[in-house]
């Protein structure tokens, strides 16, 4: 008698057949941050070995800081509407980001508020979260964001959990540009969005 296969580690066959669009939103607005590091990465990773996830870096270094006088006839200007129209479009959200003072940083707060503007453009997304930062890694900004998502509905992926401690001393994870160089931390990178990948589909009855 043959012994029973051995089930994939990646998604199963008819998953792969379907695309999705991840926005990737990172948190930190520094040129040589590791968090942008972790979505060059992710882009890298998603194109070589997962077929059908496409992802796509949203910057929202133009977004003005929130303000509704802005919003005119429900419009809103054309940096905005472009952003809001960006996330609108896709089917999934990796948000990258440090953590500021045991929370969220400034700039991704204000991108998740313009884009929970009537008619809000997070609902009914899936999402996941990953992070690079000194001392816990951005624990406490993620579970931030994950309360948010809860008023905002969106779905976080639950496992697994990602967050790059930041080490004082050598070894680094990344470069000085920010980019990722340590293997091992790219292996969990890819079981995140091979969990976002899944979760997506799930979300929208695809599988």
């Amino acid at each position: 008698m043959e012994a029973p296969a051995t089930p994939p580690s990646n998604p199963p066959a008819a998953a792969a057949a379907q695309s999705i669009k991840v926005a990737a939103i990172c948190g930190s607005l520094r040129k040589g941050s590791c968090n942008r590091g972790l979505i060059r990465a992710a882009i890298e990773i998603s194109s070589s070995y997962i077929q059908g996830m496409i992802i796509e870096y949203i910057d929202i270094s133009s977004l003005p800081f929130l303000n509704t006088d802005l919003e005119v006839d429900g419009t809103y200007p054309p940096e905005i509407e472009e952003f809001r129209e960006k996330i609108r479009q896709c089917d999934s959200i990796l948000f990258a980001s440090p953590e500021y003072n045991y929370s969220v940083t400034g700039p991704l707060k204000n991108a998740i508020d313009w884009g929970s503007r009537p008619p809000n453009v997070w609902a009914d997304k899936a999402a996941a979260l990953v992070s690079a930062a000194g001392g816990s890694g951005g624990i406490r900004q993620q579970y931030h964001i994950r309360q948010i998502g809860v008023f905002l509905d969106l779905h976080f992926i639950n496992k697994p959990e990602f967050f790059l401690h930041r080490p004082l001393a050598p070894p680094q994870k990344c470069d000085k540009d920010g980019n990722l160089i340590d293997d091992e931390i790219r292996k969990k990178l890819k079981e995140v969005l091979l969990a976002l990948y899944s979760f997506t589909l799930r979300l929208q009855g695809k599988i």
